[in-house]
């Protein structure tokens, strides 16, 4: 007997969430960073690098923030200090005591977590938008530390590298290997989420997100995993903040420890979808190449216009797509139905047996 539309139809959704599920995983993940590892061969043009670059970058910030803020339910607004310690740290060293930008970058890195443990232990009885709060001034605190240490830091101004192009400086001629090095730190980071979250770590993080108290009495020491969560997060975002640094050779206090970069590898994670290794780098594909086409079309036109297109299509995206990119393309039936119910006010119906 031939099958009716009705089967084919199942079997055609069925391979068709099998294939997102690929997709979506770590083999498509990896055949994803593998394209972007031959684009360099092909393309040579300094700003489409430099825009790869850019993408790959806010990748692997919103994933070195997704361990803590997606798997461990730590919604800090505060990265940028850990990110700026990374920058700074490596840069100071290597601008006064000419040690290597590959040796500060993992002195920096340490520090940072080193500073995430300082963090734990003062918001470990915060939650919700009070710990949010928490991570802000504790953000804005090490700003102004560093405006005020000029001999250091260089105040407001910062700090600017002399372009010294050699492997052991972390700097090269063209954009290409910058490029590499970037790559290479995300396909570490999301090889390392991808592990998170299939190890007992990682469901310790989901039962403690989910409800604290109910993991604490099945055995999960939430303290502990609340530190090595954000350690974990701190350590890589700080390893970003090098490379940052020794790409655009300068770097002030505005810009690697301002505000505005910690909510923007928040929004980048959420809108992608928090608590997936595959996410954060949706959403990092997706929200730079909006913001810099909105920044082209409207910068121009009015000053902050496009921050408030920016502004209204993120408020679209979180009511259509509250779990973020990652959902909508596993599920996007149910996507689309809550699409409809939005604009129509009606909810699903739901199939049963009427009771008299």
């Amino acid at each position: 007997m031939s099958r009716g539309p009705r089967k084919w139809g199942h079997e055609l959704k069925n391979r068709t969430k099998l294939f997102i599920g690929y997709a979506l995983g770590l083999p498509g993940t990896l055949t994803i960073l593998g394209l972007v590892a031959v684009i360099p061969l092909f393309v040579t043009d300094t700003y489409a690098l430099h825009f790869m670059w850019k993408v790959l970058f806010w990748a692997v910030a919103a994933s070195a923030w997704n361990i803590a803020g997606g798997y461990a339910g730590q919604f800090s607004l505060g990265h940028a200090a850990f990110f700026g310690i990374g920058a700074y740290t490596s840069t100071i060293l290597f601008t006064t005591y000419n040690v290597s930008p590959w040796l500060g970058m993992l002195v920096g890195a340490a520090l940072a977590a080193l500073m995430s443990i300082v963090l734990a232990k003062l918001t470990l009885r915060l939650k919700g938008p009070f710990f949010a709060l928490a991570t802000i001034a504790f953000a804005e605190v090490l700003r102004i530390i560093v405006v005020n240490l000029r001999n250091l830091t260089g105040g407001s101004q910062g700090i600017s590298i002399e372009f010294r192009p050699a492997l052991e400086n972390m700097m090269f001629s063209g954009r290409a290997p910058y490029l590499y090095a970037m790559l290479a730190l995300l396909t570490l980071v999301v090889l390392a989420t991808f592990v998170l979250q299939r190890s007992w770590f990682g469901f310790s993080l989901a039962a403690m997100r989910e409800d604290e108290e109910a993991a604490e009495a099945l055995g999960v020491h939430t303290v502990a995993m609340k530190i090595a969560s954000t350690g974990m997060s701190a350590f890589l975002i700080a390893v970003a903040g090098t490379m940052y640094a020794q790409y655009i050779l300068l770097i002030e206090p505005s810009t690697v420890m301002g505000l505005d970069f910690s909510i923007q590898v928040a929004i980048i994670a959420i809108i992608g979808g928090m608590a997936t290794p595959i996410g954060p780098v949706l959403g990092a594909l997706l929200m730079v190449p909006l913001s810099e086409y909105l920044r082209a079309e409207f910068g121009g036109v009015f000053q902050g216009l496009y921050l408030m297109v920016y502004g209204w299509l993120l408020m679209i995206m979180v009511i259509f797509m509250p779990l973020g990119l990652v959902s909508a393309l596993r599920d996007p039936t149910g996507a689309w139905r809550r699409i409809l119910s939005i604009f129509t006010g009606r909810k699903k119906r739901v199939r049963g047996r009427k009771h008299a």
